[in-house]
């Protein structure tokens, strides 16, 4: 079969469209897929070309029985729901969406080519999400930081008296003196407390070309000396990605706050030596980060394969203050989605038992 030439000023419009677009022949071979079905399906277009397009489906006979009906002009257009199947690593439910068959011209090579869009049901919803969630975190933030400063004023005051009271009470009741030194010792870890909340506002960001993997090799050689058995931190880097201009000490931090976090939930499989993280990176074209769209974006994504997140703080674990770990001070995330929006991107977070997946998405020049 001669293979029909991919002409770019042919389909660049479909690169810009924010749905999944690939063009086939009637009998389901892929000639073409944009950057949004790249992008959902983790595959280079080189990998998408030459493929059948109803392997990918949950149902592909009735794709190619639509294909064939559509190509042999028995109806212009069908439509019907599908899911999507992208990967072991994704969701093993598939990623349901509507499927939009029509006809196009025939090609240079005499044969009939298919137009199929396929339309994410839950795109919308998750667009909303995290808009919603930048709204938050932002309001959020505000908040925080206007309430840390309120709090820093009365602290040193309250520190000052109690070193006072610390120096009459030091001979004539030494019984008294150690109250004075509790208030002390909790004035300072309240001190430490607004400090840590206020720390991405202080400090001015130092921007320069920063390379992610070299940011992941630093944070996985950090946690693997804090946890040097039982866990495996293994990689799956795409060496395309090109640097990108940020603060290297604030990206080393946003990331060794997920990947701690996620080790630390990972404690009992540590413990049995099957304990899991994955830190893998991709290119993404096209992408929407909040309301603004960009046309290039890594994302790095941290998976563990721990207990996954409580659902009643799943939409709130980037909030101030919420942990699901005993002990945790649930600062880590909330500093980590705010080095984030610094570098104009975010972070989002899927998770259930076995598997939780937070991405990182940062935008490209």
């Amino acid at each position: 079969m001669t293979e029909t030439p991919l002409l770019p000023a042919e389909f660049a419009g479909l690169d810009l469209l924010a749905t999944m677009v690939i063009v086939v022949r009637a009998d389901g071979e892929c000639l073409f897929a944009n950057t949004a079905f790249e992008n959902t399906m983790r595959l280079s277009r080189r990998t998408v070309q030459k493929a059948q397009l109803p392997d990918w489906l949950d149902e592909p006979q009735r794709l190619t029985e639509t294909l064939a009906g559509v190509a042999a002009n028995q109806y212009s257009s069908s439509r019907f729901d599908a899911l999507l199947r992208r990967g072991a690593w994704a969701h093993e439910d598939g990623l349901p969406v509507h499927v939009i068959v029509s006809q196009m011209d025939v090609g240079d090579d005499g044969e009939a080519r298919v137009l199929v869009e396929l339309i994410e049901i839950s795109q919308q919803a998750r667009q909303d999400r995290d808009e919603r969630t930048l709204d938050q975190v932002q309001a959020t933030k505000e908040l925080t930081r206007n309430l840390a400063h309120e709090i820093k004023n009365p602290l040193g005051g309250i520190r000052g008296a109690a070193q006072l009271l610390a120096m009459e009470f030091q001979d004539s009741n030494p019984e008294l003196n150690e109250y004075t030194q509790v208030i002390v010792h909790e004035v300072d870890r309240l001190q430490s407390l607004v400090d840590r909340l206020l720390a991405p506002h202080r400090k001015a960001q130092v921007v320069g070309d920063v390379n992610i993997h070299e940011i992941c090799e630093r944070v996985r050689s950090l946690v693997l000396i804090e946890y040097p058995r039982g866990l495996s931190i293994t990689r799956d880097y795409d060496t395309s990605l090109p640097d990108f201009r940020g603060d290297r000490e604030q990206l080393i931090q946003m990331l060794l706050n997920i990947v701690q976090n996620a080790a630390q939930v990972l404690g009992s499989r540590i413990a049995t030596g099957d304990a899991q993280i994955v830190l893998r990176t991709r290119v993404a074209r096209q992408v929407t980060v909040g309301k603004q769209r960009w046309r290039l974006a890594l994302e790095l994504h941290v998976e563990d394969n721990g207990p996954g997140v409580p659902a009643e703080i799943r939409d709130r674990i980037f909030f101030p203050l919420v942990s699901g770990r005993e002990g945790g001070s649930g600062l880590g995330l909330t500093l980590a989605q705010t080095i984030a929006q610094q570098h104009q991107g975010m972070i989002d977070c899927e998770s259930e038992p076995g598997l939780t997946n937070f991405r990182i998405t940062l935008p490209l020049p």
